[in-house]
């Protein structure tokens, strides 16, 4: 049997790597690939019966594999890895495509291992990743997707309180009291929230999740007090925009 693995971490293939050959003795050819495009090229040159591959890698994620078999058949069976918190791991079981998460475990690589060799019917899979990327699809609709060093954290809107600008990137503070930082700049979360009725910028640092103030301050200038009683200040070209704002919304 061949199997593909396709991971940007170096140290990821090598442990997987690593488990197969000890412990899955029908592989003969273990192949490896660092990116998607890599990875493609591989399967369909040398045809494999299983690949593992890993979701968050840069600039192809693992789940836009579909988009580079659109008129040919996928009949290999694939297993992803990933590091994905709980509720995208909930959209990979609706959808039945098989998973492990990162850190890899030898007896959850062997488990998945044996599962794939049952199934390997091209229209079965294709029609799992299609349901896959409509489970993360309706998940998106209500979540924001925060990648942090350990993959990607999938947060409910109605969970953070604000966004604040640091430089390059944002800190997200959250309902739980936890702060994530996140590479990303604030535009990426101003964009991404445009038609979210719920968040509002009252100044080009901070964008706020209404639902959390607690309180107008009109001393020294405008000032939000948030539910976690952080201070946010309102810039003097938006204070009109943002009282008919208050009056629209809670009026």
């Amino acid at each position: 049997m061949k199997v593909i693995i396709i991971d940007d971490e170096n140290r990821s293939r090598r442990v997987l790597r690593s488990i197969l050959e000890d412990s899955c003795k029908e592989i003969h050819t273990i192949l490896e690939a660092s990116n998607l495009i890599e990875g493609v090229k591989l399967i369909k040159d040398e045809k494999p019966s299983i690949v593992f591959l890993d979701v968050e890698m840069p600039k192809h994620s693992g789940l836009e594999i579909l988009d580079f078999f659109e008129n040919e058949p996928i009949n290999f069976q694939i297993i992803f890895t990933t590091a994905y918190e709980q509720y995208a791991v909930e959209a990979f079981k609706l959808s039945a495509i098989d998973y492990v998460l990162k850190p890899i475990d030898e007896r959850e690589i062997v488990k998945a291992f044996e599962r794939a060799k049952q199934v390997n019917s091209d229209n079965q899979i294709k029609n799992k990743l299609e349901n896959l990327e409509k489970a993360l699809h309706q998940l998106s609709l209500n979540k924001i997707a925060l990648e942090v060093p350990k993959g990607i954290i999938f947060v409910s809107h109605e969970d953070i309180i604000y966004f604040e600008a640091d430089g390059v990137y944002t800190k997200v503070h959250l309902e739980n009291g936890k702060t994530e930082l996140i590479c990303r700049t604030l535009k990426h979360f101003t964009e991404q929230l445009v038609n979210q009725p719920l968040f509002y910028k009252p100044h080009r640092s901070y964008l706020i999740n209404l639902k959390f103030m607690k309180e107008l301050v009109k001393k020294d200038g405008f000032h939000i007090v948030m539910k976690n009683l952080n201070t946010i200040p309102i810039a003097r070209d938006r204070k009109d925009e943002f009282i008919q704002m208050v009056n629209r919304v809670f009026n």
